[in-house]
């Protein structure tokens, strides 16, 4: 029997127009209203029966149903006030969720679930993205397990192998492994985005693969490599962490990196690398 079948669909136009609202384009609101989708996103997350589910903008609980109905509970923040009110209507069938009003980005994780093995299961605005998934892995209370429905271009991004790296795909792929689950064409928002979006699924590994007490010099030396990502590692080192790039061809060579190359082609390995031989002298760090 699928658990889902009882769940009516939701006309996110209709349940905008009963309480007078609109969606709001400067909170980057796209309500998901497909129910297929909805389904794939809630089995993507592979939520067991005693698991607590965090979700970011629940907008007008179309996918909250789905986690309610899978998860022992689920705690929903929501920036928007007007969205309390039909949010909660429509989630009154369910007394397993927690609605609370609140920026994401302003609230420390640990005050809205302190379940160290939970899940975080969100359609979140795009522009708040990078943000949101930094927020959540650098908290002191991490999720076992991340499935955000984003931009496609940037899932495709934080999915990318070494050689086409980003500072937003090492910032995911240093504390956990990613992976698109499904695309989302943009006619399954209600209103529809301009660009297609995609089901990230994020599995975070019990231990970041570089140690924790030098993750603050890892991070340190991927913004200054990343700092003018057009310029060879040499240059872009150098300006980033205000040395010369005497210093830094040096720094580079010593690592056993070419100092021509580009930050893009590094490998997780080789700024660990880099972090290993810095971790003592790390005057400019």
């Amino acid at each position: 029997m699928n658990k889902f079948q009882n769940i009516p669909q939701l006309n996110a136009e209709a349940v905008l127009k009963r309480f007078g609202l609109r969606a709001d384009k400067s909170l980057g609101q796209n309500f998901l209203q497909d129910d297929s989708v909805l389904e794939k996103i809630a089995l993507t997350a592979d939520i067991q029966e005693d698991d607590s589910v965090l979700e970011i903008g629940p907008g007008l609980g179309s996918l909250t149903r789905y986690l309610c109905v899978s998860a022992r509970e689920v705690t929903a923040i929501e920036l928007d006030m007007d969205m309390l009110a039909p949010l909660k209507s429509i989630l009154s069938p369910y007394k397993n969720v927690r609605v609370i009003h609140g920026d994401i980005l302003k609230t420390p994780i640990s005050k809205l679930i302190n379940t160290p093995d939970y899940l975080v299961v969100a359609n979140i605005p795009y522009y708040i993205t990078s943000a949101v998934i930094r927020h959540l892995l650098e908290s002191e209370v991490k999720p076992r397990r991340m499935v955000l429905t984003i931009q496609k271009e940037v899932a495709e991004r934080i999915c990318a192998a070494a050689g086409d790296l980003s500072l937003l795909a090492l910032s995911v792929q240093v504390y956990g492994k990613p992976s698109i689950a499904a695309k989302i064409p943009a006619s399954a928002f209600h209103p529809a985005p301009k660009v297609d979006s995609a089901i990230l699924r994020i599995d975070i590994y019990p231990e970041p693969l570089v140690p924790r007490e030098m993750l603050k010099t890892f991070f340190k030396l991927t913004k200054a490599g990343f700092s003018q990502k057009r310029k060879t590692l040499r240059n872009s080192l150098a300006s980033g962490l205000h040395v010369s790039t005497k210093e830094s061809e040096t720094m580079l060579t010593s690592s056993g990196i070419d100092f021509m190359r580009r930050a893009e082609t590094l490998s997780i390995d080789e700024w660990q690398g880099l972090c290993n031989l810095n971790k003592k002298e790390d005057s400019h760090l």
